[in-house]
């Protein structure tokens, strides 16, 4: 299953209230690091059909930086139960990007 993108707008409805575990990848065209890790990111959407996997661009929703205190990007914050369950700041591999939704 392909990422999501998700706004200010619809986090709430597609992150929070999930059932399933939620990966919600922070990002930006000009990141380098965002780059590096997005293939990663959309291959495990690809093939976790148990968890969900969004995508926020940190240009269009400052909201949501500010309120998951994004400061550097690319950050991944995973979700459960509408809680944050981990978070991860910079370019990681793909088995600890796993790590944040096990």
């Amino acid at each position: 299953m392909a990422s999501v993108k998700v706004t200010t707008a619809d986090f709430k409805e597609k992150v929070l209230m999930s059932d399933k575990t939620v990966l919600v990848d922070f990002w930006a065209d000009w990141c380098g690091p965002c780059k590096m890790i997005g293939p990663v990111v959309e291959e495990i959407s690809d093939e976790r059909n148990d968890i969900l996997v969004c995508k926020v661009n940190v240009d269009e929703e400052q909201a949501l930086l500010m309120k998951y205190k994004v400061m550097s990007i690319p950050t991944l914050i995973s979700f459960k139960n509408g809680e944050i369950y981990k978070k991860s700041i910079g370019a990681i591999s793909k088995s600890e990007i796993l790590e944040l939704v096990d």
